[in-house]
């Protein structure tokens, strides 16, 4: 099941993050910034355990991003994945978003969920507020996505 983060699932939820960054495939959050984006956050629980995670984080007014999506090595192509982005974007439709971007080494991925590639330069609140406190910037080797909801 798809539940809303606590407060208690930090550690959890860091720890799945760290595995995927120690190897590589996807940048590293530290504890305090899911500490202090905890709200953003959605964790898949199966089993009283945590085995996913995904975070939504609102941009602008009209864009929000799918973050630290991760699924514990074992569990994955379950569809777990899936089903955590199709909950982002039923998140920010709710909140009136119209787009919502994903920044990621797995543009296979996204693109089966209807996100489209885009140069990271049409995402200047992103470059401004988190890309240029990154260890990678200028030079990120991600590739940006988006999804735009039909009007």
């Amino acid at each position: 099941m798809i539940r809303d983060a606590k407060i208690s699932d930090v550690k959890t939820i860091h720890k799945l993050l760290e595995f995927y960054s120690l190897k590589g495939d996807m940048l590293p959050r530290s504890l305090i910034e899911i500490y202090e984006n905890i709200r953003d956050f959605f964790v898949y629980e199966e089993n009283g355990q945590i085995i996913g995670v995904c975070a939504l984080h609102v941009c602008w007014e009209d864009i929000a991003e799918v973050r630290s999506l991760a699924v514990r090595e074992g569990e994955i192509k379950k569809g777990l994945g899936t089903k955590l982005v199709k909950h982002s974007l039923s998140c920010a439709l709710q909140l009136g978003i119209k787009k919502v971007f994903a920044l990621t080494y797995k543009g296979k991925f996204f693109k089966k969920m209807g996100f489209i590639e885009i140069d990271k330069q049409q995402l200047p609140q992103k470059i401004w507020t988190d890309c240029i406190k990154c260890v990678k910037f200028p030079n990120c080797d991600e590739v940006a996505y988006i999804y735009e909801f039909k009007s």
